[in-house]
């Protein structure tokens, strides 16, 4: 504290060092925090404008040199069907095999003589397509999307080249243990609903997918209401909308017949999958509780848990002084090689978890602790975890923002659950008046009435894990759509207020404290 103050070795340095007057020191906490608001209020600020098609514009002016500016769609898994699980995997990789305008080869030279760089992901709700360029060529990086997500060529003879890629990647994939893991997680918690499939779906899927189902797919997502043109950078709002208005206003807001795409409400169910391979040295395993969703008014406290419980690695200094107390324990009785504290919210539902990586002489100890961290939440949660855990996910939030691409991620992914770009200042605040530690203890003795999940990959243990699943059997029944606790403040009232979900609202008459005994077991033995 004093080497902040002066000097290191000087007199007066030597003396407050012994001192450590709690005045100076006060003043100084109090100016570094007016300062850390001031920052966040100083922070620039993401406009939004809308189409006469209903597509939106979002943009923020952070002064850099270079942008990324960028399409996000509200398509994804989640979207498709048992048939055509995977295209909007299959379209990501056909986006780039070139356009009506620019063939692959012109395609690859306009963005390569740009210095630019061109990328697309698909999540379980989401698509996006971005690049990131040198402001001065924002007119072109805006054509060039354009081009791709209206007018993409999609060949008979690139979709047998791009199907053999995919199968090639699915394979790849397989040796990605903690991704399999996940994958199963969502297939075993959201069973017989489509939030359950794979992003990149089945092998089987890939194989017979047709050019007819890929034009389908786009007919029926890519519509101007169900997409957010994002940039952040050195970039005009203004000049922005106008090149939204030059190349997007075409795109269609009408559907076709019965076309329109529909999120099915998903049902959480307790059970358990296995896929044991004793030729693994280490078993990857998740267990997870349902969730809040992104708009629910539960998601800071989730978040604040989870900053609570952290993370750890074998390569993380500190050992037994890591503020975590998993982690502490994890390095003093050498439970695991990693885990990660994790929550995954989507429009109506989430999964809180863990997901950690150990030999299979230590999984049951691993899984007691486990449970034991969340239990903690209930009973032992001080002020001072709170506290810290508070502090973390501020600088977890700021720290994920470092640059325009994580910059324009957060704007289309906003508009599109939210309606708007929620700022840095108000999640600062609303972190702020998160629960203290008794209100996050009743909150999380309240959630931990739902059922454990949990399945893994890898070697198996004699008795597995399955005392957690004898202890915890209840689960919400026929709550799909519903807002935890019957609430709507906040984020869910700018989400009725602004995205096109009407099977976001509340069911009528459907409440979570509905809970009934369902028992449910899925073992996967390989």
């Amino acid at each position: 504290m004093a080497a902040s103050v002066c000097r290191v070795g000087s007199t007066v340095g030597r003396v407050l060092a012994k001192a450590r007057s709690p005045i100076l020191l006060s003043l100084r906490r109090g100016q570094a925090s007016v300062n850390f608001a001031q920052c966040l209020l100083g922070a620039p600020e993401t406009h939004v404008t809308s189409l006469d098609n209903g597509l939106r514009v979002a943009s923020e002016d952070t002064g850099h040199g270079t942008c990324t500016v960028g399409l996000w769609i509200s398509a994804g898994s989640r979207y498709e069907s048992e048939k055509n699980n995977g295209a909007g995997f299959f379209l990501e990789h056909m986006a780039f095999k070139g356009t009506k305008k620019y063939p692959q080869t012109a395609l690859e030279q306009q963005v390569e003589s740009m210095g630019a760089h061109l990328s697309a992901y698909t999540s379980r709700e989401h698509t996006a397509y971005y690049m990131k360029t040198l402001s001065k060529d924002l007119p072109k990086a805006v054509e060039l999307l354009s081009e791709v997500v209206q007018s993409c060529s999609l060949s008979e003879a690139d979709i047998e080249q791009q199907r053999g890629v995919v199968l090639r990647e699915l394979e790849e994939v397989e040796g990605n243990l903690q991704e399999v893991c996940l994958d199963l997680l969502h297939a075993t918690a959201f069973q017989g609903t489509p939030l359950g499939q794979s992003v990149l779906g089945p092998s089987s899927s890939a194989r017979s997918l047709t050019r007819q189902d890929l034009v389908d797919y786009i007919n029926s997502h890519y519509k101007a209401p169900r997409m957010v043109l994002a940039a952040a950078g050195g970039v005009s709002h203004e000049e922005l909308v106008g090149l939204a208005k030059s190349h997007f206003s075409g795109v269609s807001f009408e559907y076709e017949g019965d076309a329109v795409p529909v999120l099915s409400p998903c049902r959480f169910t307790g059970s358990e999958i296995r896929m044991r391979d004793d030729a693994l040295p280490l078993a990857h395993i998740a267990i997870a509780v349902e969730g809040a969703s992104a708009t629910s008014p539960d998601i800071v406290p989730l978040m604040v848990a989870n900053a609570i419980i952290g993370s750890y690695d074998l390569t993380y200094g500190g050992g037994k002084h890591l503020s975590s107390r998993l982690a502490r324990l994890a390095v003093e009785d050498n439970l695991c090689h990693s885990f990660q504290a994790f929550h995954s919210s989507y429009s109506d539902t989430g999964l809180l978890g863990i997901h950690f990586v150990s030999d299979k002489h230590n999984i049951d100890d691993m899984m007691h602790w486990s449970q034991n961290a969340w239990m903690n939440l209930c009973t032992t949660v001080t002020e001072s975890d709170v506290a810290r855990g508070r502090n973390a996910l501020k600088a977890s939030l700021i720290g994920q923002l470092n640059g325009t691409t994580p910059i324009c991620d957060d704007i289309g992914r906003h508009i599109l659950n939210y309606g708007r770009r929620i700022p840095l200042a108000e999640w600062n605040s609303r972190i702020d008046v998160s629960p203290n530690a008794v209100l996050l203890s009743e909150q999380f003795d309240f959630m931990f009435t739902d059922v454990y999940i949990h399945p893994f990959v890898g070697c198996d243990s004699q008795n597995g894990a399955r005392r957690l699943l004898q202890v915890h059997l209840r689960q919400v029944s026929g709550c799909g759509g519903c807002w935890p606790r019957g609430a709507a403040t906040g984020l869910q009232q700018d989400a009725q207020r602004h995205v096109l979900a009407p099977l976001l609202k509340p069911s009528a008459g459907c409440s979570r404290s509905a809970l009934q005994p369902y028992p449910s077991f899925l073992q996967v033995n390989t």
